[in-house]
């Protein structure tokens, strides 16, 4: 899938961002992006940081293991997951 790449520190995952959503979670994939919904708006960084609870929540990592690599401030995103492998996340996320 091109929205994840190997990297030596883990897994750099393109996130498409869904703010101000009915519910929060992980949509699926959309073009070369992986789609999450948040229920925050995007005011004082609080749906980025409800989209890495998220997906901490959903690969059963610490916070500390998903890290914004760029796209804090636009809906498209590149988003480090620590430690893990692109096989490791797909599975996790039952893609």
């Amino acid at each position: 899938m091109t929205c994840f790449t190997e990297s030596a520190d883990g897994v750099i995952v393109n996130v498409k961002a869904q703010p101000r959503s009915s519910r929060s979670g992980i949509d699926g994939i959309l073009g070369d992006a992986l789609k999450i919904r948040v229920k925050c708006a995007p005011v004082d960084g609080k749906a980025n940081k409800e989209l890495t609870d998220v997906l901490a929540h959903e690969l059963s990592l610490p916070k500390s293991s998903v890290v914004f690599k760029s796209g804090e401030t636009s809906k498209t995103k590149r988003i480090l997951i620590k430690g893990k492998t692109v096989a490791e996340v797909t599975a996790l996320l039952k893609l």
